[in-house]
């Protein structure tokens, strides 16, 4: 291959994601994070406000709210692998930032300059079902831009010390009663303050009347022993999320439940804590797919005599 074939092979890889990682992934767990400037208008509402949790995203399948997720950096977008079940391609994916409804106006110029195509879906390997591992993570075809309204979340390495916290939140545009009853318009987003329960609580609950521990180290549970407060259909992939010392660090991806609002089935969350280092790898140092005609180009270029 000449020197003009080489050049065109280094500029191909570089397109297609197969050079160096962007060199500003290594850092990207480490910038500014968990901050908000805007706060509840009304004290124990259950109907959010804009911009009242930064970092949430809906995630949209062929223009339409699927699930939640969380924001964790420019590039990259945290939620529960069981959303990809059946609808895997980027391609059918977008993500929505900064807005309250999960239905903005088609007029909406605000939205539509917030809304950001998938370039990659990257499912936890050990993703078993629905109930074990249920984490991934989408790279953004382009980079976010911040403003009050559109901030990330902090993670951490361990979070035991949010077990027992009765004043963390989950929020989300799911289901707004176990009859399956759907969200009024404007379709706002919807917060609830829920009470960490530790695991050996959690599975004494789950095991009447079963004698299965069908709660791991992996997930933990979250909401009221009574079923006050839940999380339910359509809030799958969005975020736990409790306050530390002024920031907020998400804790938990909405996983699964048993129906929703059930006393002593309180919803089960992924532990984020468990995954830290999966997910800081992985933003360190995956690269986007190529797609197939970049790679027969590449291909046909390393042939060439």
């Amino acid at each position: 291959m000449g020197a003009h074939g080489a050049l065109l092979l280094a500029l191909l890889l570089a397109r297609a994601g197969l050079g160096k990682p962007e060199s500003d992934e290594a850092e990207l767990l480490s910038e500014a994070c968990g901050r908000r400037e805007i706060h509840s208008l009304v004290a124990g509402g259950v109907e959010s406000a804009r911009g009242r949790w930064p970092w949430q995203v809906s995630l949209r399948l062929r223009r339409r709210h699927r699930c939640g997720g969380s924001l964790l950096s420019r590039r990259w977008v945290l939620t529960a692998a069981h959303c990809f079940r059946k609808h895997y391609y980027p391609s059918e994916w977008t993500v929505q930032l900064g807005e309250l409804t999960s239905r903005p106006a088609p007029w909406n110029l605000r939205a539509y300059s917030n809304r950001y195509k998938v370039q990659d879906i990257i499912v936890n390997p050990d993703t078993l079902g629905v109930l074990h591992n249920d984490i991934a993570l989408l790279r953004l075809a382009s980079s976010v831009a911040y403003n009050v309204y559109i901030q990330p979340i902090c993670v951490e390495s361990s979070t035991f010390t949010f077990v027992h916290r009765p004043d963390c939140w989950v929020t989300g545009w799911g289901l707004i009663s176990p009859s399956g009853r759907p969200l009024p318009p404007p379709y706002n987003l919807r917060e609830v303050q829920v009470t960490i329960l530790n695991n050996t609580r959690c599975n004494y609950l789950f095991e009447q009347p079963s004698s299965r521990r069908m709660i791991q180290d992996s997930m933990f549970c979250a909401g009221a022993e009574d079923g006050s407060v839940d999380t339910c259909k359509g809030d799958s992939g969005g975020p736990l999320v409790c306050d530390k010392d002024g920031l907020w660090y998400q804790v938990g991806i909405v996983s699964w439940g048993i129906d929703c609002g059930q006393p002593n089935r309180p919803g089960v969350y992924t532990n984020i804590s468990v995954y830290f280092h999966w997910i800081r790898r992985v933003m360190s140092h995956s690269t986007p797919r190529p797609n197939p005609s970049q790679l027969l180009l590449l291909l046909a270029l390393l042939w060439a005599p």
